[in-house]
């Protein structure tokens, strides 16, 4: 690509892609905070919405995922997202067409299809847009759309279902993302690739000859095990904690969910923006310390996490909220700064997409399905949904160990991937 082709303001192009992510996070949680108005029309118990949550997104988001990522790897990575957003907006207006379980997943599937359009292209796009000691705080704004969406998904969700009803709700957070995916075109420009110092420009690697190479490297597998684990822990506690609070406490499911997703949103939200800042500042005695920073942060996340899930109240619950939700809400950030270090130009997309697609298996569908057909084995109320999410919640250790030793390879797998790529 012509290195003097004109370039978007690297700030308006972060700022549009939060814009797509948190459509892409509100579209995802949405379902997350409308499991009880679904369960009683449609007579389905926790497993089901487990599915539904996890399985019927994720599968087809793995699968496409990898193919999206060689395309923006070889071509136009703005028009790859902004045909994705267009696609996940039209399926979760869909989901408020659905008639049955069925019909659910069939509209959950095309939400994963689409989804799998944007995390590798953008990580990639904004890695050519900003200098390395200002990508953690980039990655981090980022980051934000977790949180903002969470809050729109699973408080917004609620209330405006409460006033429209669930379906009409779907319709009215589905339907802007067509015009957002149109409007992204119009604002940002593919940039150059940025290589590496001395780096040329290499011939795509095959596909196996890449994952060959990925598995080798043990800093981009602990680091994926570490994210992978992380997610597991995580995604079940953003999915399965509202409805657990709503039951354990006997609160107003609106009210329940939506004090859920203000207090550990903006909590989330100050962490993450935290975390860029620190990341970025700890970068510059050595890129190892974003890394080693998410492995502290998740054992200290993990650990509120399960105290929280047994919280005698929820007053208690809320107010523990905010330290986890600080130190929870940036983790990702260090680890994803340490892998778009790691990665050459040549295959960062692909490689990062195969990254996705790991942890996606483990977080969105191993955690939410196994939470929701652990609790319904177990009852189907709170005590069963409360027991089934401290089953899972402690994966979140073993992510920070392996994050922890993920650090100690960072700098000698870039090295050693530059070469081979």
């Amino acid at each position: 690509m012509d290195s003097t082709a004109p370039r978007s303001n690297p700030w308006v192009v972060l700022a549009t892609l939060l814009v797509i992510y948190i459509f892409n996070f509100a579209d995802r949680y949405l379902l997350t905070g409308l499991i009880g108005p679904i369960k009683q029309e449609f007579d389905i118990g926790d497993g089901i919405i487990g599915l539904l949550m996890g399985p019927a997104f994720v599968v087809l988001y793995v699968v496409m995922g990898v193919p999206f990522a060689r395309m923006a790897d070889r071509g136009s990575r703005i028009r790859i997202i902004a045909a994705g957003c267009i696609m996940w907006s039209m399926a979760t207006a869909a989901t408020g067409l659905a008639t049955g379980p069925v019909s659910l997943g069939l509209a959950r599937i095309g939400v994963g299809i689409g989804e799998a359009a944007f995390v590798a292209p953008a990580y990639s796009l904004l890695t050519d847009y900003f200098k390395p000691e200002r990508r953690g705080l980039a990655f981090a704004i980022l980051g934000l759309a977790t949180y903002f969406g969470q809050i729109a998904g699973q408080a917004g969700g609620p209330a405006l279902a409460a006033e429209i009803g669930w379906r009409a709700t779907f319709f009215a957070v589905g339907l802007p993302g067509v015009a957002l995916g149109l409007i992204a075109l119009a604002l940002v420009r593919e940039p150059p690739r940025v290589l590496a110092a001395g780096a040329q420009a290499v011939a795509e690697i095959p596909f196996g000859q890449l994952i060959g190479l990925l598995l080798r490297s043990p800093g981009y597998v602990m680091m994926a095990l570490g994210f992978g684990f992380g997610s597991l822990s995580g995604v079940t506690f953003g999915f399965w904690g509202p409805e657990l609070f709503a039951r354990s406490f006997e609160l107003d499911p609106v009210a329940a969910k939506a004090a859920f997703a203000l207090n550990f949103g903006l909590a989330g939200l100050c962490g993450m923006l935290a975390f860029g800042a620190l990341s970025d500042k700890l970068s510059q005695r050595g890129r190892v310390w974003p890394v080693r920073l998410s492995g502290i942060a998740l054992f200290c996340a993990t650990t509120l996490v399960l105290v929280t899930v047994w919280a005698p109240s929820f007053e208690l619950a809320m107010l523990i909220a905010i330290p986890c939700g600080l130190l929870g809400g940036g983790w990702s950030v260090g680890l994803y700064a340490g892998l778009q270090h790691m990665l050459p130009a040549s295959y960062r997309a692909s490689a990062t997409a195969l990254f996705i697609a790991f942890i996606t298996l483990l977080g969105y569908f191993v955690g939410p399905w196994a939470t929701g057909a652990i609790s319904q084995a177990l009852g189907d109320d709170a005590r069963s949904l409360q027991l089934a999410i401290s089953f899972v919640v402690p994966t979140g250790f073993i992510a920070a160990l392996f994050a922890l030793l993920a650090a100690q390879r960072v700098e000698a797998d870039r090295v050693r991937l530059a070469e081979a790529g």
